[in-house]
């Protein structure tokens, strides 16, 4: 069964079309890197408008059926950043264990990722990810929790997902790490 996946970039610049969005490829790049199962891409581009964030992850949820939904950009402490408001005002459940890892992970490159507020949470049988903006720090944050994403995919109901485990060896307990 093929996964659908939304990759939902948060910027006012990219969608006024003044700024090239390299958030959302940067994520679809990642993901054709480690994925092994069938997946297609959902994509959207929003202002840092939380209603519109927050209409956004509710229609790759519930109208479209993602299994995944990762955001990126509006983690900051800007007062335009408003995507982890949004994502908490239309999940269920939050997993704050995910931007823990990635902030800690990120601080190793850069002492500013403390500023980062990047969180998930499950919206049905949906885990929404949120990510920074830049894509290095793209690919430093999910290359940190994705070994748990399968798995918690698999709790919630959703779609499987492997893994190249070259890139991410995934962990679903009763077996070691593997894809």
């Amino acid at each position: 069964m093929e996964v659908k996946i939304g990759i939902l970039t948060v910027s006012d610049r990219a969608h006024e079309g003044t700024y090239e969005d390299k958030g959302g490829p940067a994520i679809e790049s990642w993901l054709q890197d480690v994925l092994t199962s069938p997946w297609s891409a959902l994509k959207r581009l929003v202002p840092d408008e939380q209603p519109l964030i927050e209409r956004a992850i509710v229609e790759l949820s519930d109208q479209y059926g993602c299994h995944l939904i990762v955001t990126t950009g509006g983690t900051g402490p800007s007062p335009r950043d408003v995507t982890p408001e949004a994502t908490e005002a239309v999940c269920d459940r939050m997993l704050p264990g995910f931007g823990e890892l990635m902030r800690q992970e990120s601080l190793k490159v850069v002492p500013t990722a403390i500023l980062s507020r990047q969180t998930a949470g499950t919206r049905g049988h949906s885990l929404v990810i949120n990510l920074p903006g830049k894509p290095s720090a793209i690919s430093d944050c999910l290359s940190a929790v994705f070994a748990a994403v399968p798995y918690c995919v698999d709790l919630i109901g959703g779609g499987r997902l492997e893994t190249n485990p070259d890139r991410v060896k995934s962990f679903r307990p009763g077996s070691t790490m593997s894809s």
